[in-house]
């Protein structure tokens, strides 16, 4: 995996993370770093760290649901890179 992305999404993440919550309706970006490549075991996205559900119903995800991804981005951020070492 490329730390590269995984560091973008950090730092997106935590920019999103700081703001009030939400900092206006429907205005909580996609976690996309335009590295789409689903991990064929895991189900998740190398560079969003979302699943395929995530990603297909971001579009018509509540912002309570989208929050709850970014939220959950973190800690998968956290073991990812733990098990890519």
């Amino acid at each position: 995996m490329n730390k590269h992305y995984w560091k973008k999404l950090s730092a997106l993440a935590e920019q999103v993370l700081a703001q009030p919550t939400p900092p206006a309706p429907n205005s909580l970006p996609s976690p996309c770093v335009s590295l789409c490549l689903m991990h064929p075991s895991g189900g998740w996205c190398e560079g969003c760290l979302r699943t395929l559900p995530e990603i297909g119903g971001w579009s018509r995800a509540t912002d309570a649901e989208k929050l709850s991804v970014w939220q959950a981005i973190p800690q998968r951020l956290r073991e990812h890179q733990a098990s890519d070492l």
